[in-house]
């Protein structure tokens, strides 16, 4: 299903008067968005049940302080249903977490964008980024690409999910109007009693056909800029060399869930005896050791699993270009197994699935 709600206001006082609407009639319990703390531009994600807290949210403001699609599992299930409006990149990895029994769909009304890109995190904690958002806004407006969004969001295909209960137009769309297309019966019936023009009309995904060129023409010159094809180790150590070994990009990454990761067990531990040993063997020892091996076992699970946010690349000190990496080898399998992560929580992971007759060409 599928129908259109179309209000002449702008968006932000749109979203306001829903969520409001929403805690009032007590549909949802309480409702977890972007939240402006002052005027400096400083934002992050808060969960309220309050409506007169409502009036600080800025669901729209470019920026991901927190993946939300990672948050969103810290806290669930939840018993009362919650109203959430997160980017596409955050709902699809929430998605792919719901799959892997970190979260669950249920008690979710999910609420999310066409989707123009976040702004660095560096150009916030730089003050740089308050001026860019008038212009950030104008470049979205007109479907283009804002030239400082992240490298990942430039590149990104998947800037409008229609698996969220309720998707808001926002690329090549007047500000002044707001159109929200309702995809599932709960959006429906959950929002009852909201004043506005209902149609039976389904979004047009074909509006944003021309920023769609444009974001695969940004892919196809990043993916180049990262090519190491044939080059072997040689290649990776080009790209992932300058690692610290920090592991922030799995820190911040919504898939990378487990309680203790290997790379950061007992089992990693390089103390004096080992370290003595292999200087023995090899003549000269890397440090710190092991970061080529952690990008390695990282790619092996975010080759099926990635879902293109960015934040890993945004946090890296090295500022090595994780999250493209992960990106170019995830579209390699996501061919080979016709999968696209976050598409439809009841699409299996691949390496989950046994398929007799799978890959023929390769032979017995």
């Amino acid at each position: 299903m599928s129908k259109l709600l179309t209000i002449e206001k702008n968006r932000d006082t749109v979203v306001k008067e829903l969520l409001k609407h929403l805690i009032e009639k007590e549909v949802v319990s309480g409702v977890f968005t972007l939240r402006k703390i002052n005027d400096s531009g400083s934002h992050d994600y808060a969960f309220t049940t309050k409506i007169e807290n409502l009036d600080a949210i800025d669901s729209f403001y470019p920026i991901m302080p927190l993946q939300g699609g990672q948050v969103l599992s810290s806290f669930t299930p939840m018993e009362k249903p919650i109203a959430v409006v997160i980017r596409p990149c955050e709902f699809r990895a929430f998605v792919e977490m719901a799959k892997r029994a970190q979260g669950s769909m249920k008690h979710f009304l999910f609420i999310t964008h066409t989707c123009g890109g976040v702004i660095p995190l560096k150009e916030h904690a730089h003050g740089k980024a308050t001026g860019q958002i008038e212009e950030y806004w104008k470049t979205v407006e007109k479907g283009e690409i804002h030239d400082n969004v992240r490298v990942n969001c430039k590149a990104c295909e998947n800037f409008a999910p229609m698996n969220a209960d309720i998707l808001i137009s926002v690329i090549n769309e007047d500000s002044k109007n707001t159109k929200l297309y309702f995809n599932t019966d709960k959006a429906v019936k959950f929002t009852d009693g909201f004043e506005g023009n209902f149609s039976d009309e389904k979004f047009d995904a074909s509006i944003l056909d021309p920023l769609m060129e444009k974001r695969l023409k940004e892919k196809e010159a990043l993916f180049a800029s990262i090519d190491i094809t044939n080059k072997g180790l040689d290649g990776m150590v080009d790209i992932f060399g300058k690692c610290i070994g920090c592991h922030g990009c799995n820190s911040v990454c919504p898939i990378c869930y487990c309680t203790q990761c290997d790379f950061t067990s007992s089992n990693f531990d390089y103390n004096t005896p080992i370290l003595e040993k292999e200087l023995e063997q090899k003549g000269a020892l890397r440090l710190p050791p092991d970061t080529i091996f952690f990008h390695l076992g990282r790619m092996s699970h975010m080759a099926y699993s990635c879902v293109g946010c960015g934040q890993c690349t945004d946090v890296c000190p090295a500022s090595i270009p994780v999250g493209p990496m992960f990106n170019k080898s995830g579209e390699q399998v996501a061919k080979a197994f016709d999968f696209v992560p976050g598409r439809d929580v009841d699409e299996q992971i691949p390496v989950m699935i046994f398929k007799e007759q799978e890959f023929p060409e390769m032979g017995k």
